[in-house]
């Protein structure tokens, strides 16, 4: 994908303006891939000033952690709006015992979480993929582009610690990054817009009318 986009990057439109990027990533695989793509382009500077923006929704937690990673996949596989299950948690209804009909969804998710970390527990730890996925984090750690960055988190979310996101907000702004956030503290995993769309869509037309008026200015 990073050889596709410099390959587009480095012609005009046939309007003769310049060809721009801006980002938009969903959890934390979406922000890790945006920074393999960072990886692969960062000895084509000329390419990475072309990235103007880039939206981190339900992202940003830069600690390799198997029951991340694990509570991600499962809440994706299922497709559910809930963030995750952690073991031993379950709904319960005012009177304090689960229905079989609520018990079984929980069942199976806490299977596929507990299942899913032990997968991870093992992969993580290979020298190679833990090597690949260090040199990521260090690129979205140390070489983003001097572009603005927006984040959007939730204190409710299950899958990427709030603390995590806003630790490494506050990290990149000591870097003198141009740094945007906004906790909607509600809403699930990657479900910010289904959740709150006025709310969700204002903020990503600032964010998006803020980054096309630097690029004018360019």
């Amino acid at each position: 994908m990073a050889s596709e986009l410099a390959s587009w990057l480095s012609h005009p439109d046939k309007d003769g303006r310049e060809r721009v990027l801006i980002f938009h990533t969903f959890s934390n695989t979406g922000w890790l891939a945006y920074g393999a793509i960072l990886d692969n382009l960062r000895s084509q500077e000329d390419l990475l000033d072309k990235i103007k923006g880039c939206v981190v929704d339900s992202g940003g937690d830069p600690h390799i952690e198997p029951k991340v990673w694990a509570a991600g996949f499962t809440a994706a596989l299922l497709k559910k709006r809930s963030s995750s299950v952690l073991p031993g948690e379950v709904h319960e209804l005012s009177h304090g015992s689960p229905t079989m009909q609520e018990k079984k969804p929980w069942l199976l998710e806490t299977l596929l979480f507990e299942g899913f970390e032990r997968l991870f527990s093992f992969l993580l730890k290979l020298p190679s993929e833990n090597r690949r996925l260090m040199k990521i984090i260090s690129t979205l750690v140390n070489d983003q582009p001097p572009c603005p960055q927006l984040y959007l988190y939730s204190t409710s979310d299950k899958v990427i610690p709030f603390r995590s996101v806003e630790s490494f907000i506050d990290e990149q702004r000591g870097r003198g990054r141009e740094v945007l956030s906004f906790n909607f503290r509600t809403s699930p995993h990657v479900d910010h817009y289904r959740t709150f769309p006025s709310t969700y869509a204002s903020l990503l037309q600032s964010f998006l009318e803020g980054c096309l008026v630097k690029v004018k200015k360019t």
